[in-house]
C-alpha cells in the first residue's frame, strides 16, 4: 500500500426529497463506483474513501478508509425534512482537518483530497452554509465537485462553492450510474495526474449530465 493516500469526500443528500428510487439509484451508484476503482490497481493503491450524508443533520456514515477495506454503509434518510448543506460541509472541513496528513520535512503527506457533493435541492441552513464557503476555500482540495440532482436543485448555491457544478436532470438508476461511472473516471484520471499537478483535470461528462456554466 502506498503511503501517499488520495483521499475522496462523497456528500450525499439523503433529505426526505432522496426517498424511494433516489436513494435506492444513490446507492448502488456507489457500489458501482466502488467495484469500478477496485478494478483499477493504480486506485486500489492509494484511493481512500469517505461518505458524509446530510438531510436535518450531517453524519460521517463512512470513515476514511482504503478500497480494499472499504464496506458499503447504510445510506438512508428521514421521511421529510430540512436538507443541511452547510453542516455537511462544516463536518468535511472537520474529516480533512483530521484525516489528510501533511508533509512535513521527513514524510510526504497525503495528495490533495478531491470532493463529490451531491443534492437534490438547496441548502436549508444558508447562513450557515455561507460561512462554510471561506473555510471550504482554505483547505487544499484538488477539486470540489458539485452535482445538482433532479429538477428541484439549486445550482446557485453550488456555483458560489465551486466552479465544477454539474446538473443530473433525471434520479433513475441509469442516471446515477453515469453520474457514478464519470466520478470513478474522475478519481481515477486525479490518481494518475497527482504529484504532475495540484488540481485535476475532468473527463467530458456523458449525456446524462450536463455542464452547469
Amino acid at each position: 500500500m502506498s503511503a501517499r493516500r488520495l483521499p475522496v469526500y462523497l456528500v450525499l443528500d439523503t433529505s426526505g426529497s432522496m426517498r424511494g428510487e433516489p436513494i435506492q439509484a444513490l446507492k448502488v451508484g456507489v457500489q458501482s463506483l466502488i467495484s469500478t476503482l477496485r478494478q483499477d490497481p493504480h486506485a486500489l493503491e492509494s484511493v481512500h474513501i469517505s461518505i458524509i450524508t446530510y438531510d436535518a443533520k450531517a453524519r460521517v456514515i463512512c470513515p476514511l478508509q482504503s478500497l480494499e477495506d472499504f464496506q458499503m454503509p447504510l445510506i438512508e434518510g428521514p421521511q421529510s425534512g430540512p436538507t443541511m448543506t452547510g453542516a455537511a460541509l462544516e463536518m468535511l472541513c472537520q474529516c480533512v482537518d483530521k484525516d489528510v496528513q501533511r508533509t512535513t520535512a521527513d514524510h510526504k503527506g497525503d495528495w490533495r483530497p478531491i470532493v463529490f457533493l451531491m443534492t437534490d435541492g438547496g441548502p436549508s441552513d444558508t447562513a450557515r452554509y455561507a460561512q462554510m464557503i471561506p473555510e471550504m476555500q482554505k483547505r487544499p482540495f484538488a477539486s470540489v465537485i458539485a452535482c445538482a440532482a433532479g429538477a428541484s436543485a439549486k445550482v446557485e448555491p453550488l456555483q458560489k462553492l465551486t466552479p465544477h457544478v454539474f446538473n443530473l436532470e433525471t434520479m433513475d438508476g441509469h442516471s446515477f450510474a453515469g453520474l457514478f461511472q464519470w466520478v470513478s473516471s474522475t478519481v481515477s484520471n486525479g490518481n494518475r495526474s497527482m504529484g504532475a499537478t495540484s488540481s485535476i483535470t475532468l473527463p467530458p461528462p456523458p449525456p446524462e449530465i450536463q455542464i452547469v456554466v
